[in-house]
């Protein structure tokens, strides 16, 4: 039986408050900050992350960052940790899991699936780790599955993510005639109902499926209805299009756990730089934890023996290394950040132009901008030079559907370098190592790039890993006026084992590319301390994340706060009782066509004015963040301001 769909109009939310569960439930934490999950929480390093300038926002993003290493007891201590002994134990067993496909392929296949990010990341390692076993003679295992199909690998289409029967279709045809399959679905909020029915339908049937959770919040803050950035006490309803939460989800994952029937690997690793930018943060613990197990599993299944656990933790200490080596760059990661910033407060464009799998991840951070500072999927692109025709599952389906899925070589040559200006800047890519398929020096194809590009416009970089004894060639190098050259050294001479530096680099990659973006709309003044004010509204966590930021700032009633962001949603039409008792889809439906509209139902409710004045004062300012930070701090807002906006009223993580 399907859940009924959550209507909003304010008269049912005294129906949702105070269920038994949630009574019942502990926090370590007390205040508004303590009732909202960790992935969504405020992190109290970057509070002030809208006052500062490059080289600290490097700083505290790259903070950030380290804390997906800290160990138990350093950071939120009633929480496992990526070292703790249930988690690598958890690893173990899953790698275990793999493993027993790996030697038995014949109808075995391991599926990564998300949405989102989640999904871009399910796509990248299914990539990455048929690669391996195409270069071992093996036939190729692994699959992926992304809410929305391929488009969404090059496009923001966060909405598609809501949909636990799509989620279940999609895995039904990947999975068709298998005998066995893991499926790995991706939740770092553990909240997508994408991958939540994909879950629930491999529990139903697990004489073929053996499902693996992963996530970054314990299951008790796993998603409980589509409130999933309020306290708890208001999420106890079902995924609109299925007949269970996210979190009876978990639970059932976790008690079939016992048997090794399902697994949940949900370390904690803190909150986000970018409060509930789950790109960031989440993102790369994601691809940390599974690059990990799943090249333990590869590493020994040829040796005959199982995976052990320093196996994993050497895996692990290599990635933390390649935290360190990154961010010792961190002077000229802030040049390029104030270049870019620069562009896009020009009104240029920014493209990243990445060779082979580093042009993957350039293409998510340029999609991800979308949907997390309200851009134009022109500001920010990124370019994938080389061969890709066997990365996709269905190709067709990027073929002639507008500029914004194009990505390839042929589409930056055709339609990004003839129209190329002076205020653009172009971010290059590469390895000094990296050779392509067809055996063509990957460097002259480079700086032949290079050179077409520096006749359009000045403002080129290039991001360069090297290994140790490897430098730039001459030519090459005095075309760039500045690079960031990133030096690894040589630590694995097995086949598998090389691939820990290729994950290494294109780890590095996204956090340098996640920092540079991040603080380039930092700069311009897209964030409201450590919160996206301006995202755009493109599935219903984020309408939900929406009204928390209302709540937050303006400290008024949660009714109020739904009311104002309704109106600033369906502006110009009226809201009438129909349109505000409409499931939440209709309302993302709407919003995710439309600009700034949370900076417009906040400034209606700190000014207490109509969404057209609203509007209006936005069209007129500099920034977005500058006129509102105005109006929070004008005449009678103190104590608004105060009641959410202060560290010492909203419990901080330690």
């Amino acid at each position: 039986m399907l859940g009924t769909p959550f209507l909003l109009f304010p008269r049912v939310l005294p129906s949702l408050i105070g269920s038994e569960h949630h009574r019942k439930t502990k926090f370590s934490l007390s205040g508004y900050e303590a009732a909202v999950p960790i992935t969504e929480k405020s992190n109290p390093l970057t509070r002030n992350l809208d006052k500062a300038d490059a080289e600290k926002i490097v700083q505290l993003l790259g903070q950030c960052d380290a804390e997906i290493f800290q160990e138990e007891g350093q950071i939120m201590p009633t929480y496992q940790r990526l070292y703790s002994e249930s988690v690598l134990t958890t690893m173990l067993q899953v790698a275990g899991k793999v493993q027993e496909v790996l030697k038995e392929p014949d109808g075995g296949l391991v599926v990564l699936s998300g949405g989102g990010t989640s999904g871009r990341m399910a796509f990248l390692m299914s990539v990455s780790f048929n690669q391996l076993m195409r270069g071992l003679g093996q036939k190729p295992l692994y699959t992926y599955l992304i809410a929305g199909g391929d488009r969404s690998v090059v496009a923001s289409r966060e909405r598609t993510e809501d949909s636990a029967l799509h989620g279940i279709e999609e895995l039904k045809k990947v999975a068709a005639g298998k005998k066995r399959v893991i499926v790995i679905g991706i939740s770092v909020g553990l909240s997508a109902p994408f991958v939540a029915g994909q879950m629930d339908y491999c529990m139903d049937n697990p004489a073929v499926f053996l499902p693996v959770l992963v996530g970054f919040n314990p299951v008790s803050m796993a998603r409980q209805s589509f409130f999933l950035c309020v306290p708890l006490d208001l999420r106890n309803d079902p995924i609109e299009d299925w007949r269970s939460t996210f979190w009876q989800v978990a639970e059932r994952m976790q008690k079939m756990q016992e048997k090794e029937e399902a697994f949940v690997l949900n370390p904690a690793i803190g909150p986000e730089g970018l409060s509930g930018s789950s790109r960031m943060k989440g993102g790369s613990a994601t691809r940390i934890l599974l690059e990990t197990l799943l090249l333990a599993a590869h590493k020994t299944v040829d040796q005959g023996v199982a995976s052990s656990q320093r196996c994993l933790l050497e895996i692990l200490r290599t990635f933390e290394r390649a935290h360190q080596v990154t961010y010792s760059q961190s002077s000229k990661i802030a040049t390029l950040m104030k270049q870019v910033s620069t562009s896009l407060e020009k009104k240029g464009r920014v493209h990243l132009v990445g060779w082979q799998t580093l042009g993957i991840i350039a293409i998510m951070d340029g999609v991800e901008c979308i949907h997390t500072f309200g851009a134009d999927f022109r500001d920010v692109r990124g370019f994938l030079i080389g061969d890709h025709n066997d990365m996709f599952n269905e190709k067709a389906e990027l073929t002639d559907q507008g500029p914004q899925f194009t990505f390839s070589q042929d589409d930056f040559l055709t339609s990004i370098l003839p129209s190329l200006t002076e205020i653009d800047t172009v971010v290059f890519i590469f390895t000094l190592d990296g050779e392509r398929k067809d055996g063509k020096d990957n460097l002259a194809e480079v700086q032949a790039l290079v050179e077409q590009v520096r006749k359009k416009s000045p403002n080129i970089q290039a991001l360069v890993h090297s290994t140790v004894g490897q430098s730039l060639p001459a030519p090459l190098k005095k075309l760039f006026p500045s690079i960031i050259s990133i030096t690894w050294p040589l630590l694995f001479f097995e086949y598998e084992g090389s691939y820990v530096q290729k994950f290494q680099r294109e780890l590095s990659t996204k956090w340098v590319l996640n920092t540079v973006s991040t603080g380039a709309h930092v700069l311009l003044g897209k964030i409201l301390q450590n919160h996206m004010l301006d995202l755009r509204i493109a599935n219903s966590k984020l309408f939900w994340r929406a009204l928390a930021m209302l709540q937050r700032f303006s400290g008024q009633s949660k009714a109020r706060c739904i009311e104002s962001l309704l109106q600033a949603i369906h502006f110009p039409q009226p809201l009438s009782d129909d349109v505000r008792a409409a499931p939440i889809s209709r309302h993302v439906q709407v919003a995710h066509e439309k600009e700034k509209v949370i900076p417009t139902a906040l400034l209606s409710l700190v000014l207490r004015c109509a969404t057209a004045e609203a509007k209006a004062r936005l069209a007129a300012a500099p920034s977005v963040c500058e006129v509102v930070r105005s109006a929070l701090s004008g005449p009678g807002q103190k104590r608004s301001t105060r009641a959410l906006g202060d560290p010492k009223d909203c419990g901080a993580v330690n």
